[in-house]
């Protein structure tokens, strides 16, 4: 039986588990103590001194997020002398920080600013020299210095999460800062842009290189065709940056803010998801069948391929060779879409919305091109189209509902899940067994792929063959199978790799989630419900059996893994040294 503790918070008995924190034991009397450094699980480290509380009794105040509760101890969260300890410190922290908060892309959702609000702290009366006056803009990050508070929160995501190690603290006092190790750039560094370091940063000190200008001038010409495309994690997040809460469905809203923008088509890439299943499966089918490498690796996270061509760079031939849905859908626009309707390449724009990062740095990559033009010629993430909105005056909550533009605009259930962990799996067993088997399955859930643990085992028998699978997710359980692969000793056909954990849903261009919230509610769940529930009530289910995908095969495509898809939506990878 688990031993329980009892204990007072500003006199109310409660009662935890041993081994609690006063930080968690004051939750569950919905008390709220301030953290700017704390990471549930991650970055348990009591540096900032926010959190401090006093225990009656002891001389010195305690950090509340790596205190244990004690048997009979009495805690005070608000006293006087707790008060101005937390103002003093926020007053230190802010004393060399640079505080354009108006111009800041992180204003009104700063966890910085919000607790200056909170403690009433109006004014600043320490001066110090600001921490460092580097801004460091890469392919998809960037980074600002005399931002960051040194809370370490991106190191410990790096390290800890992602087994990176690309971010390392440096100086000391309040010249102290993080930054690549070896005092790199990102980019020369074992960084793979997947943005967790900046959805996990409470201020302005990271975030995404910002496009939307680039993609506004190209709706503002009229001599460009503009397509926008969005992938399945974007709708179940978008409407968090209007005020919607966590796990709501914003899909109608999000197209018709698209067409309102000016967009010529808006399409999505749900459709490009189900034809990725066709390519990568019938690619599965073929190694399996005539001795090709195996496992077989997903490709659709450019996190993930960035990670592999760092760490695992003689392992890229296990790796699929298609491309992602955004590069599939782009590649398509500027030659089927063209081609239908007798539009001039040259004269078309693919703006695509993502939930990640690294997708900026996918569409850099010149095999990602035709002739010459990229297959996408922009990417915005989640927050860069919520910003793009925002600015052009929409009533985001009060619009309409709409539809996909024809023909693009069909993707099954199979699709929409590809932005959770495990989705990509699940709906490529959903074809590949009737393709296995030539016939129709029942079989449609596959629970055993779901939800957010790490590493997901399981295999599954059909025409007589036995299909071993497994799906990862964030770069330590990634590491874990993948160096199984490298010893030779992974027993799978077939590997779902994410570099995000929970997947999309938690990509680094998505909404940012403040620490506080995400200690008491597992985001990539709730919006991974979104998904799967798309999924549940579409008619069509199966990759397979969406009649767009059919028709672009007899008009087009001609057949999966045939000379014309093969040219148009598969790739190929490059060793990429770790640091340089």
């Amino acid at each position: 039986m688990e031993k329980m503790v009892n204990l007072k918070i500003n006199g109310i008995p409660v009662t935890v588990p041993d081994g609690t924190t006063v930080l968690e034991a004051a939750r569950t009397l919905n008390i709220k103590i301030p953290t700017l450094c704390y990471l549930k699980g991650i970055n348990e480290i009591g540096a900032c001194r926010m959190c401090l509380v006093e225990v009656k009794g002891a001389k010195a105040l305690q950090p509340a997020c790596v205190y244990p509760v004690a048997e009979g101890i009495e805690i005070l969260t608000n006293s006087e002398r707790v008060r101005k300890t937390r103002k003093k410190n926020l007053e230190l922290i802010l004393s060399d920080h640079n505080r354009e908060c108006t111009s800041c892309i992180r204003s009104n959702n700063c966890e910085l600013q919000s607790m200056a609000k909170e403690l009433g702290l109006e004014e600043v009366t320490i001066s110090g020299e600001i921490s460092g006056s580097l801004v460091e803009v890469n392919t998809a990050i960037v980074r600002d210095e005399s931002k960051c508070i040194f809370c370490k929160r991106c190191i410990a995501v790096c390290n800890k999460v992602q087994s990176l190690g690309a971010l390392a603290a440096a100086n000391r006092g309040f010249k102290a800062v993080a930054q690549p190790v070896f005092g790199k750039a990102l980019e020369d560094v074992n960084c793979i842009q997947c943005g967790q370091c900046v959805i996990n940063c409470p201020v302005g000190a990271l975030y995404e290189k910002d496009e939307t200008e680039k993609a506004l001038s190209f709706i503002d010409n009229p001599n460009l065709y503009t397509v926008v495309v969005t992938a399945p994690a974007v709708r179940a997040a978008l409407g968090e940056e209007f005020g919607y809460e966590i796990g709501t469905d914003v899909t109608g809203k999000m197209v018709t803010a698209g067409k309102m923008l000016g967009f010529d088509k808006v399409f999505d890439v749900n459709f490009a998801a189900d034809l990725t299943i066709m390519e990568e499966g019938t690619e599965l089918i073929g190694r399996i069948q005539n001795g090709g490498t195996l496992p077989m690796i997903t490709s659709c996270s450019p996190g993930w391929i960035n990670f592999c061509e760092k760490n695992y760079p003689e392992q890229l031939a296990h790796l699929s060779t298609c491309k992602s849905p955004q590069g599939m859908i782009g590649a398509l626009v500027k030659t089927h879409f063209a081609k239908m309707n007798n539009l001039d390449p040259k004269d078309i724009r693919v703006i695509s919305i993502m939930p990640c990062t690294a997708k900026k740095t996918e569409v850099a990559r010149p095999q990602l091109a035709n002739n010459g033009m990229p297959d996408i010629d922009v990417v915005l993430t989640t927050r860069e189209y919520a910003r793009i909105i925002k600015g052009a005056g929409i009533d985001f909550k009060n619009i309409p509902d709409s539809a996909f533009d024809e023909y693009y605009d069909e993707g099954t259930g199979a699709a929409v899940i590809f932005g959770a962990t495990g989705g990509v799996m699940e709906a490529a067993l959903r074809t590949a067994i009737e393709v296995i088997t030539g016939e129709v399955s029942d079989k449609v859930d596959y629970p055993q792929v779901r939800g957010v643990e790490g590493i997901k085992e399981f295999e599954v028998t059909a025409g007589g063959l036995t299909l071993k699978a497994c799906v990862a997710h964030g770069g330590a359980n990634i590491k874990k199978v993948m160096d199984e692969v490298k010893a030779g000793t992974s027993p799978y056909h077939f590997i779902e790799i994410m570099a995000c954990p929970g997947g999309c849903v938690n990509g680094g261009g998505q909404p940012i989630v403040d620490a506080q919230t995400k200690a008491v509610l597992d985001i990539r769940a709730e919006r991974a419900k979104v998904l799967y529930n798309r999924d549940a009530n579409n008619p069509l289910r199966k990759s397979h059996d969406n009649p767009s995908v059919k028709r672009i095969y007899e008009e087009f495509l001609e057949k999966p893994n045939g000379h014309v898809s093969h040219e148009l939506l598969h790739t190929h990878y490059e060793a990429k040294p770790k640091y340089r």
